[in-house]
């Protein structure tokens, strides 16, 4: 079932790389904060590299503004998500998170089947908004599509 508005972040593990891999836990990185999580298909590929990671990395001072952490996931090791926060400049305080076996993108209910292209299970394209781990606003983008988990959209719709 998809997480809804309203509902709990899932408890998970997400690794970082960050002087080695560590771990993250989705209850430390939610709890008591106002965040912004958003999902992408895959690292290094095409929209997610030309338009969806460069987004955030051009509005992190507007989110910084309103108090919101944000953070990126994809299904992908904490290596390559490393390499590409790298290759995009990302800011330290935007972070780059690793789903490397997809659980957590399950417990969310928000898998994608891309084994048809090769890349197996991984997340739709996705961005969420929630206050001390409860969702309070959910965008999933229709399959192919770019527009609803945008990083200009989501700051759109955060509440005032």
């Amino acid at each position: 079932m998809t997480i809804q508005v309203g509902d709990k972040i899932p408890q998970a593990t997400l690794n970082l790389l960050r002087d080695g891999v560590q771990a993250v836990d989705t209850n430390e990185l939610f709890s008591g904060r106002k965040v912004v999580l958003f999902a992408v298909p895959g690292a290094f590929t095409p929209t997610c590299s030309a338009k969806h990671l460069p987004g955030y990395v051009e509005k992190m001072d507007a989110f910084r503004a309103r108090g919101i952490d944000v953070a990126c996931m994809a299904v992908n090791d904490a290596f390559v998500m490393s390499a590409w926060a790298k290759s995009q400049d990302v800011p330290a305080d935007l972070h780059v998170l690793a789903d490397g076996n997809g659980a957590f993108t399950q417990a969310l209910g928000l898998e994608l089947d891309a084994t048809a292209f090769g890349m197996g299970l991984r997340a739709k394209r996705f961005a969420l908004y929630a206050e001390d781990g409860v969702v309070k606003q959910l965008h999933v983008e229709a399959p192919g599509e770019f527009k609803v988990s945008a990083a200009d959209y989501v700051l759109e719709h955060l509440p005032a």
